[in-house]
């Protein structure tokens, strides 16, 4: 399935504006930073695995 795409079949789409209620917007950024907490805390656990791995690898001599 190859699909080509000619010069002259791309449209450039620009985004001038999003028209969005003040509460809704705020109840938007609420829940994305209420979901940033446990998305961090994941990160932080696996970044921890991971730099303890390498970090022991490191000291230790190991050849990965």
């Amino acid at each position: 399935m190859d699909f080509k795409v000619d010069k002259q079949d791309i449209t450039e789409v620009r985004v001038i504006d999003v028209k969005m209620p003040f509460i809704s917007m705020v109840v938007f950024l609420v829940k994305l930073s209420i979901a940033a907490i446990p998305a961090f805390i994941i990160l932080s656990i696996v970044g921890s695995i991971l730099f303890g791995i390498f970090g022991t690898a490191v000291h230790t001599g190991m050849r990965l």
